[in-house]
Order: structure tokens, then C-alpha cells, then sequence
């Protein structure tokens, strides 16, 4: 079957300048990142703050441009569209952000920044977009009342309902959720996640679910690839992952995951980076399983 989403060898170098005399240090941010998505999955991307996850999403949707590599989108080169093709692309490909209180603009109502989207991209006339609007907050768990209210009046939770409807506005195939529920209370981190899940059997959505909390990815993603310092370093179904990790980095995440019994004896592993090969290719150990070992 072919996979919704296939990047290919994507890489995002940063050149940060240093000083008028010194030379430009290079930011390896993404090198050589590739997996594959198919449609209707929850796939996670795993890893430590500064590991490339972000980057990764945002480069995906050309929010930052990449320095080399292909992503696939149903079988076209992302990267290799015009800026009216891209415009178009946008409208199968949506993100929901880490931040639901920087991501809406202060300034407008609710229901604006959901119909936005429908404005740019010219859909249907203003008492449709409006019906559209209405039907959307709805579905994410929002009141008719809410529509004229501005985002300092909803609490977080709130905000990231709108996230969500304003991402599903022009009905994309694929969202990538950038940190969606890290910002959240985890009672609400709960009813955000269930909503998504919700959300992906009733519309057939698909889900780059990025994120650093390894116990909730378990539960809500079928496979999972964990990065280290800009590379995946092990992918493979979530199951055979948690249970048998095979690289160092992959057993030092998951020892540090909170016990639910505070007084369970834990077993917390250090990573030794001299332990592995940093540039070491992905190869089998194990059926659907890869490792950097």
C-alpha cells in the first residue's frame, strides 16, 4: 500500500554566524530523516526537547524550507512545488501547534480565526463559511456562544479546541500535531488527545503526533520512531519498541518515563554516547523494527 506521507532523506541545516572574524558554525537540526505514513495512522515522533521533531513537522509543510530531501505527499514531491501548488497542498495538509495561547491571534474572535482559513482559500460564500464554522465547533466541543468570544476568554484547553477546528476547516487528509497537548493540564491533555482520536475515526484523518511524553504516544500510536540530535535512531510498530528497545538512547528515554508506583525501585539508565555510532544506519532487528545499532 502506498503510504500517504514518505520522506525521503530530508535534512535542515542552520548556518549560525559567530562573529565577524569566525567562521559559520553549522546546526545540524534534521539529517537524513525518513519513514513513511500510511493513511489513517497515528504515527509518533519521539524524542528530547532539541532533538529535530519540530523542525521535522514544520519542514514537511515547507513552514521552513528543507536544505535537502524529498516528502511525498500521495505520491508528489512537496518540496518540489511551485508557491500556487504548495497554496493547494496546504489545503490536505494542516498543523495543530504546541502553543494554544501564541497561535491565535489576539486580536480576532473565535470563529474568525476558524473561518479564516476558508477566506484565503476562497471557499464558499460568507453564510456557508459561517454554517461551516458553526458545524466545526461543534464537533471539537465548542458552544455557538463561543464564536464571538476572543482567545484570552477561553481557557487553554479551550484554545487548543480552536487549534483544532481552525486545522480541520479545509478537511485535510493529514495533520501533523506539533506538541498539541504538552502545554495542557493532564486532565485536559485527556480530553484534547480522546478528540483527535475521535476526530480520526469519524473524518479518516491521519496523524504525525509529535511529541516527548512517551507513555501517552504508547497508548495512542501504532508505530513510533524516536530521534536523537537530528536523526531517527529507531523506528518501528509501538508494541516491539517499548517492550525490546534496541538502541542505547531509545532504553535511556524510556527509563526516565514516571513509575506509576512512586515507590517502585527504578532502574534509570545514563546515556554514554560513546556507547554507539552517531551515524550509524537504520538496519532490521526485528520484524517491522529498526535501529541505528
Amino acid at each position: 500500500m502506498t503510504p500517504i506521507l514518505d520522506v525521503r532523506g530530508l535534512v535542515k541545516h542552520f548556518v549560525r554566524r559567530r562573529g565577524l572574524f569566525q567562521p559559520p558554525s553549522v546546526v545540524k537540526a534534521v539529517d537524513d530523516v525518513s519513514f513513511a505514513i500510511h493513511e489513517g495512522e497515528m504515527f509518533g515522533l519521539v524524542g528530547e526537547s532539541g532533538s529535530g521533531k519540530s523542525t521535522t513537522g514544520r519542514c514537511i509543510l515547507r513552514l521552513i524550507e528543507p536544505t535537502a530531501g524529498e516528502v511525498l505527499f500521495r505520491g508528489e514531491n512537496v518540496l518540489a512545488f511551485s508557491r500556487e501548488r504548495m497554496r493547494l497542498a496546504r489545503r490536505d495538509m494542516q498543523i495543530v501547534f504546541q502553543d494554544p495561547y501564541s497561535s491565535l491571534n489576539p486580536r480576532m474572535r473565535a470563529g474568525d480565526i476558524v473561518e479564516e482559513p476558508l477566506i484565503i482559500h476562497s471557499l464558499g460564500a460568507r453564510p456557508e463559511r459561517r454554517q461551516r464554522v458553526a458545524e466545526l465547533f461543534e464537533m471539537v466541543g465548542l458552544e455557538p456562544d463561543h464564536l464571538q468570544r476572543y482567545p484570552h476568554e477561553f481557557s487553554g484547553g479551550q484554545r487548543q479546541r480552536i487549534g483544532i477546528a481552525r486545522a480541520l476547516a479545509l478537511s485535510p487528509a493529514l495533520i501533523i500535531a506539533d506538541e498539541a497537548v504538552s502545554a495542557l493540564d493532564v486532565s485536559i491533555q485527556a480530553q484534547v488527545v480522546r478528540l483527535m482520536l475521535e476526530l480520526r475515526e469519524r473524518l479518516k484523518l491521519t496523524y504525525l503526533f509529535i511529541a516527548h511524553d512517551l507513555r501517552l504516544v504508547e497508548h495512542i500510536c501504532s508505530r513510533v520512531a524516536v530521534m536523537y540530535l537530528g536523526r531517527i535512531v529507531e523506528m518501528g510498530e509501538t508494541g516491539a519498541l517499548f517492550t525490546a528497545p534496541a538502541h542505547p538512547y531509545t532504553r535511556a528515554l524510556l527509563s526516565a518515563v514516571p513509575a506509576l508506583d512512586p515507590d517502585a525501585p527504578r532502574d534509570r539508565i545514563v546515556l554514554d554516547p560513546s556507547s554507539f555510532n552517531p551515524d550509524a544506519p537504520l538496519r532490521p532487528v526485528g520484524a517491522s523494527h529498526f535501529a541505528a545499532v
